[in-house]
């Protein structure tokens, strides 16, 4: 008697089961998520405060506006300079030897600007690539 009863449990147990996980439907694959693409970091154009002949400029001068309207100062000078618009939009702060300024968005060519610790090194943003 006993063996009948585990039989008809556990054939209980198998016609249970067998109802739970079937279906009768065909099964989907999930969608997969798309990676993103990388949105490309713009580039910015660079503006050389150099040491010419003794003398103190930029290069080039003027600088022309890249299309992301986007400016760097790199220091190749051996002397600290410091960068700000004419209209104090903006400051790179002081920059060392081989040290170049963040990253700058103009919002239009024409932007002049100098070094605040040598007044007479003055420069403008041109229009144009």
């Amino acid at each position: 008697m006993r063996v009948i009863n585990s039989t008809l449990g556990a054939l209980a147990l198998a016609i249970l089961t067998a109802g739970c996980g079937g279906s009768s439907s065909p099964s989907t694959a999930p969608t997969p998520t798309p990676t993103p693409t990388p949105t490309p970091t713009p580039t910015a154009g660079t503006v050389a405060i150099v040491g010419e002949r003794g003398n103190q400029s930029f290069n080039p001068n003027p600088a022309p506006m890249p299309a992301d309207h986007k400016l760097t100062w790199t220091n190749n000078d051996s002397t600290i300079h410091r960068i700000v618009a004419d209209d104090g939009s903006f400051d790179t702060g002081n920059l060392s030897q081989a040290q170049s300024s963040a990253v700058i968005t103009l919002p239009a060519a024409g932007k002049s600007y100098h070094c605040s610790i040598h007044p007479s090194m003055v420069g403008v943003v041109s229009a144009g690539n």
